[in-house]
């Protein structure tokens, strides 16, 4: 059996996180070792009980086949913490997910996400403020990260695929239940261009006590969570108590005072929630200089109709340029991209004539825009 087995059938049991499999590993050393454990020794290791450990020796190897044909048939793969794929911000928080079933592919970029969450029966303008931030958030390059599910999540990914960004998904079940149903193509396009992810065997049934403990990934992907609408005891209000334990930003959206649907918003903001009326109050606030827009008021060429059909990507690129030359090694410092990344998009600009390169790996806008 090998060490991915090992972590996957553990993880199968939806009882051992990483607290539980660091005082198991302190005993046994290994994950396979674990597996092959008397149940008596399981017990003596702190927080596993006779129910963990019969869970955990009751995983056969037919078990692991399964889910392993499951993860091909489903075009999955299986990151664990050891992966360079697995995100480092995960691993930072508390009670990280052990095993990621993952759709898709993390980036470098995705390092600067922010989630967008909040009530599964929204009002018009939740929706309609949900799509809209999450399109200019993605259009500064932004990874939008919600959990799927119906209502603002679900207009969250569809404003940052509109715009062509990067979107992660969270699911609360497995991939052989995607739930809602209507949201199976939604999958299919998030995993496109950005990621679905759940930390549930694939088989595992959109049971209610799964969202609260997704949500502590919804949160841990990302620098910030906005909160759009949420209900006295919505999933939102979850959301956000991860995000403030694992010291990420709230944010929330204001809303009518007789409406419930606002009185999870405002309640945040009552308790000191960054109100947001518009994008740069998410930007001032996490101080990051994603957008790297010297003017984002349609100033300086962004009017162009060239500019305006570039993908975040290539816009975030164009944008920190200037007609003042920048060396390579300036531009790879800014923006956290890789050299691969940075050369295909500086080449993709340069075929559309927005920027020249100079001598000793200097590049600047031309001179007509």
């Amino acid at each position: 059996m090998t060490e991915l087995e090992a972590l996957v059938g553990l993880n199968m049991t939806l009882d051992i996180g990483s607290a539980r499999l660091e005082r198991l590993l302190d005993y046994f050393q290994k994950p396979e070792n674990i597996l092959k454990a008397h149940p008596d020794k399981l017990k003596s290791v702190a927080g596993i009980g006779s129910e963990i450990a019969c869970k955990i020796t009751s995983i056969k190897k037919e078990d692991l086949n399964k889910e392993f044909a499951l993860t091909k048939k489903y075009g999955l793969k299986i990151l664990t913490q050891n992966d360079k794929d697995y995100p480092q911000s995960l691993k930072e928080i508390a009670g990280s997910p052990i095993v990621l079933y993952v759709k898709g592919e993390f980036r470098e970029q995705d390092k600067f996400s922010l989630a967008v969450v909040g009530s599964r029966r929204p009002s018009f303008y939740g929706r309609e403020m949900a799509e809209k931030f999450s399109a200019e958030l993605a259009v500064r390059g932004f990874t939008i990260v919600s959990g799927m599910a119906r209502g603002i999540d679900t207009y969250a990914h569809r404003g940052a695929l509109k715009q062509r960004g990067r979107t992660i998904a969270v699911m609360g079940s497995g991939f052989g239940r995607i739930y809602p149903a209507e949201n199976k193509e939604l999958v299919e396009e998030v995993a496109s261009s950005g990621v679905v992810v759940s930390e549930f065997p694939i088989a595992t049934e959109p049971f209610k006590q799964n969202f609260p403990r997704r949500n502590r990934i919804i949160s841990g992907l990302s620098k910030g969570v906005l909160v759009v609408e949420a209900a006295k005891n919505s999933g939102a209000l979850i959301t956000a108590d991860f995000a403030l334990e694992q010291g990420r930003e709230v944010f929330a959206l204001p809303g009518k005072v007789d409406s419930g649907n606002s009185f999870g918003t405002n309640m945040l903001i009552k308790q000191g929630a960054k109100i947001v009326c518009n994008i740069e109050d998410v930007l001032e606030e996490l101080g990051l200089e994603i957008a790297l827009g010297r003017n984002l008021s349609g100033e300086d060429g962004l009017n162009s109709a060239e500019v305006k059909n570039l993908n975040p990507r290539e816009l975030l690129l164009y944008r920190l340029l200037s007609r003042e030359p920048l060396l390579l090694d300036e531009i790879v410092q800014e923006t956290g991209m890789d050299i691969p990344e940075i050369f295909s998009l500086l080449l993709k600009l340069q075929m559309k004539r927005l920027i020249k390169q100079l001598p000793g790996n200097q590049f600047r806008r031309n001179e007509n825009e």
